[in-house]
């Protein structure tokens, strides 16, 4: 989730978003199941985070890729990183 104050930038990111599902690759291939992102429903318990995103991955080892490696990441957070205030929530769930 992210606190981002601009309307202009809050499209900015969803664009970017869409750029990462289409260019987002590990050895070559798709690797990120799905992505959903979208504004949040405004609410005081949303403590202003204002963009929510959900992305899903086959496997722990690609979810570090992300994070580590994922050259679409990285131009996403090139574009997140100027616009955004405070930190970025984030949580991981594995699913039995």
């Amino acid at each position: 989730m992210f606190k981002i104050p601009n309307e202009v930038d809050r499209d900015r990111v969803l664009e970017q978003y869409k750029v990462l599902a289409k260019t987002a690759v590990k050895d070559g291939k798709p690797y990120i199941t799905s992505i959903t992102a979208g504004p949040t429903v405004p609410d005081p318990r949303n403590k202003g985070f204002n963009l929510a995103v959900k992305t899903t991955f086959a496997s722990l080892e690609d979810m570090r890729y992300y994070d580590t490696e994922c050259e679409a990441h990285r131009a996403l957070k090139a574009v997140v990183g100027p616009v955004r205030e405070d930190t970025v929530m984030a949580y991981y769930q594995s699913v039995l």
